[in-house]
């Protein structure tokens, strides 16, 4: 295999704004690619493609619209190519009591997660035949194991780690990899939001230390995208999370057990409310959803 794989190969990364998405970005384009950037904040995405050593661009793209997602992959295969890389990392969460939550942002949630990436590889599958690419899907720990006051993340996670399943049966005989990306806890808004409510805070730190464990997104972004190089059909990150694969039909019973020890002591302090969407990406994609009710 050549010792730079990306030189000169087109990589989408949806998401690239901040956080997770932004580290990508930086990672590929030092390995020598050229990277399009997808996402909703405009601004933050131009001053992340301006910061990459090669060329980029940066398209404003709601990931959950199929047209506006058709149109940017017309846009990146005039201006930079096929796409080579696919990496479907948008996402947002919310947390809080299932009852609680508000119906149109737990919906919301399941679009950009489950369904934008869904749209992500529709817009973008042409570029990947043509080029025998790849598709890199970000799950989470949370597709291997479900937790409580987080209904519509989970959900949403367990359904694109089935969706890139399936897509990789699908398409394999064409020459395309489909990979799954297993994330545990990154260092990145939406995290230290969860953080920031005592009630999220408090089932994190149920967790066992390894699983409660803070990495960095650059560290993060390291390991995918060494995966991608390699077209590897599943990546870890911290590394043991693979060790939860065998064992992942135990997780339900452990949470329960755990949930049923932790909550009623939490609801005692009084009702535990609904977060709304957690950390910046999640408030920038209320924020545009606003404007476009608006306009």
């Amino acid at each position: 295999m050549d010792s730079r794989p990306l030189t000169d190969r087109t990589v989408v990364v949806t998401g690239a704004a901040r956080g997770l998405g932004a580290a990508l970005a930086r990672e590929a384009a030092r390995r020598g690619a050229r990277l399009a950037l997808l996402g909703h904040e405009g601004a933050a995405l131009k001053a992340v493609a301006a910061s990459l050593p090669g060329p980029a661009l940066a398209l404003e793209t709601d990931v959950t619209e199929p047209d506006a997602l058709a149109a940017a992959a017309r846009t990146v295969h005039a201006r930079l190519g096929a796409a080579s890389v696919v990496i479907a990392n948008a996402g947002i969460a919310e947390g809080g009591p299932f009852l609680a939550s508000d119906p149109v942002t737990w919906r919301r949630v399941v679009d950009v997660n489950l369904t934008g990436s869904a749209y992500t590889a529709r817009a973008f599958l042409p570029h990947l035949l043509a080029t025998a690419g790849y598709h890199l899907q970000v799950a989470s720990l949370a597709s291997l194991g479900a937790a409580p006051l987080m209904s519509a993340y989970c959900a949403a996670k367990a359904g694109v780690e089935a969706f890139a399943h399936s897509l990789r049966a699908e398409v394999a005989h064409h020459g395309v990899a489909v990979g799954i990306a297993y994330l545990g806890w990154i260092d990145t808004d939406m995290v230290r939001d969860v953080d920031g409510f005592d009630v999220l805070r408090e089932l994190r730190a149920a967790m066992p230390p390894p699983a409660r464990r803070l990495d960095s997104a650059e560290r993060a972004a390291g390991r995918l995208i060494h995966a991608v190089e390699r077209r590897r059909t599943a990546v870890y990150v911290p590394p043991w999370l693979r060790l939860v694969q065998p064992a992942r039909a135990a997780l339900p019973p452990v949470v329960l057990r755990v949930s049923r020890r932790r909550l009623p002591r939490i609801e005692a302090r009084g009702p535990v409310r609904d977060t709304g969407p957690l950390g910046a990406g999640g408030r920038a994609d209320r924020a545009a959803r606003e404007r476009r009710q608006e306009g």
